[in-house]
């Protein structure tokens, strides 16, 4: 999008403002509306915005073009954005005169500060309000000055929504928009969306016959054999770099009982969103590993360590579970069961900066064999919320910052954001759709090591704790494989393609040398196959090109007389006659890579 004049927060209060009006635009579709749609919440946020409200009847895309048409009227009528502040007494009683639940159950929340102040908006004596023309509502803010600024606005889409995320409440109905301060920029988001849609992951999939998703295993992939290759080969070039970079790979169980998870404070902080096992009397005693770190730790412990055996790396591709609610899961990008290229890398507090140098080393071969430009959001830490030493923490960021800027890694830090074991970096690749996707993490933990009690001997003979380095640089492969789907359109690099090469006959008369071709290739360990329906040349580079293979060999009389092949290439159209050893020069060339 082109430079604006506006102040950095400009497109964030742009939509905020604009999810008033559509609030409000909604309300006008019903009778009495101020007090039949029960209005919840509605943020900005990436390029978008929503409200989440309980309707009289489903709201559908039908609907829409009403809606719009009510919030052009607001818009046109360029009705200012009229801030005052409440008594909890008055915003109470003007809401639940017109029947607001969600209101009034935030309003308590926030007089006896369940709610967070800086989410709602508080004064000392009460709430913060927004008036637009007619339209009231309990908010934050900030906003823009009038109406009339939110013209290039477009709603896209409904969904559902728990209110409070819980499962056990209300369900709301959720729509989204997007708005922008110029039309162009409107219609570039709008048609990238289109491009988006397209590249959908989860339409890919099915397309291509990559994967399947079914109800009786909701959250859990099934890879199907072109989808399952792709997988495979990408965790095996990423075993294959990190074996020698100095990790050893293990592999561990996937049930604990619940003594390990209590060690590690999974238990307390995180068993919502575990798959729990119970014993006998019913009583949760057990569980699936969400994650590998406590595991890890238990190796570390189990022999003793000197200085000279750090850093020690463990890599381990094992499968995960992680209990999502139904709601939120979305093909591979958010899933049930998982496996990740994760390691934990344990340090002295001295190897802290070359340990962080060797990790973002691997980041950029990684990230480079796809092509995909990254940033960093660095958390440091709360200073109400955090354990250890504050010299340690502030140490830890020096250092961690440093390497940022000695690598010319674009970031940005978040203030006391860091979790309350150690500071963290979170990876953002930028796709071929200039969409930001998060990947990876890289965490410092001085926690775990304290609470498993780890140590290891330092040069002068005492008992040191080292310092424990969270790292996934995928992330989840099932995640990492969607984005690629995306980045790509499905159309593969050459060593990534399931199918790399499809031998293809103009008629039954070749399908003896074409068998050849195939063999050979095969003998290269190309990855081909040979079409020799009876379907015309046409439509069987049709099918490939919809395949998104990368080479097509067209086999016909000349081709068989010269012992050549007519090649045809996804990227760069018809290359024409090649000798045989030739193009399989070629095609190994292209698959001879690792990260």
């Amino acid at each position: 999008m082109p430079e604006s004049n506006q102040p950095e927060d400009y497109l964030e209060r742009l939509r905020h403002s604009t999810a008033h009006i559509m609030a409000y635009a909604v309300q006008q579709l019903f009778p009495d509306g101020e007090h039949t749609v029960k209005l919840a919440i509605g943020p900005p946020i990436e390029n978008e915005f929503y409200y989440d409200m309980e309707v009289p009847r489903p709201i559908t895309p039908d609907d829409f073009s009403e809606i719009e048409k009510h919030m052009k009227a607001m818009i046109k009528a360029n009705a200012p954005f009229v801030q005052e502040t409440w008594t909890f007494d008055q915003a109470r009683e003007w809401f639940a005169e017109r029947n607001q639940k969600f209101k009034l159950e935030l309003i308590d929340g926030i007089s006896d500060q369940e709610v967070s102040a800086s989410d709602e908006g508080v004064a000392d004596e009460g709430v913060s309000i927004y008036h637009n023309g007619d339209f009231t509502d309990l908010c934050k803010g900030p906003h823009i000055e009038k109406t009339g600024e939110c013209r290039y606005f477009k709603l896209l889409r409904v969904s559902g929504a728990y209110w409070r995320g819980d499962s056990n409440r209300e369900q709301l109905q959720r729509i989204y928009g997007t708005a922008w301060e110029t039309k162009n920029d409107l219609q570039a988001y709008l048609k990238q969306r289109e491009e988006a849609a397209k590249r959908d992951h989860r339409k890919l999939g099915r397309e291509l016959e990559l994967f399947q998703m079914h109800p009786e295993s909701p959250g859990s992939v099934f890879w199907l054999p072109k989808g399952a290759f792709i997988y495979n080969h990408l965790s095996e070039k990423v075993r294959k770099l990190y074996l020698s970079e100095g990790y050893q790979e293990v592999r561990t169980p996937l049930i604990y009982d619940s003594s390990l998870w209590e060690t590690s404070g999974h238990w307390e902080h995180f068993k919502d969103d575990m798959f729990l096992i119970e014993n006998e009397e019913g009583d949760p005693t057990s569980a699936l590993k969400p994650m590998n770190c406590p595991a890890h730790m238990l190796i570390y412990k189990s022999v003793r360590h000197s200085y000279r055996d750090l850093p020690y790396r463990l890599h381990d591709q094992g499968v995960l579970h992680r209990n999502e609610a139904t709601g939120t899961l979305s093909g591979l990008s958010r899933v049930r069961q998982l496996c990740q290229d994760d390691a934990h890398n344990f340090v002295t507090e001295d190897q802290i900066a070359d340990e962080y140098e060797r990790i973002l080393g691997l980041f950029q071969r990684i990230y480079g064999t796809f092509d995909l430009p990254f940033r960093c959001d660095f958390s440091t830490r709360n200073p109400d919320k955090f354990m250890g030493d504050v010299d340690v923490w502030n140490r830890a960021e020096d250092i961690l910052e440093s390497v940022l800027k000695n690598n010319q890694i674009e970031y940005t830090v978040d203030p006391g954001e860091a979790a309350f074991y150690g500071p963290k970096l979170d990876f953002q690749v930028r796709d071929s759709l200039n969409r930001d996707v998060q990947c990876a993490t890289v965490q410092l933990d001085f926690q775990l090591p304290e609470r498993f009690e780890l140590i290891y001997i330092a040069p002068d003979g005492s008992e040191k704790r080292p310092v424990v380095i969270h790292r996934a640089i995928c992330g989840s492969f099932e995640r990492f494989i969607a984005m690629l789907i995306e980045h790509y359109a499905g159309a593969f690099p050459t060593w990534l393609s399931p199918v790399q090469c499809v031998v293809m006959t103009i008629s039954q008369k070749f399908v003896d040398y074409a068998t050849e071709v195939q063999q050979l290739l095969l003998q290269k360990d190309c990855r081909v196959v040979l079409d020799n329906s009876d379907d015309k040349i046409g439509a069987k580079i049709r099918q490939a090109r919809l395949q998104r293979v990368p080479y097509m060999l067209i086999i016909g009389e000349r081709e068989q007389q010269s012992r050549t092949v007519s090649v045809r290439s996804r990227d760069e159209g018809d290359i024409g006659a090649m000798p045989l050893d030739s193009f399989v020069d070629k095609i190994i060339r292209e698959v001879d890579l690792d990260f």
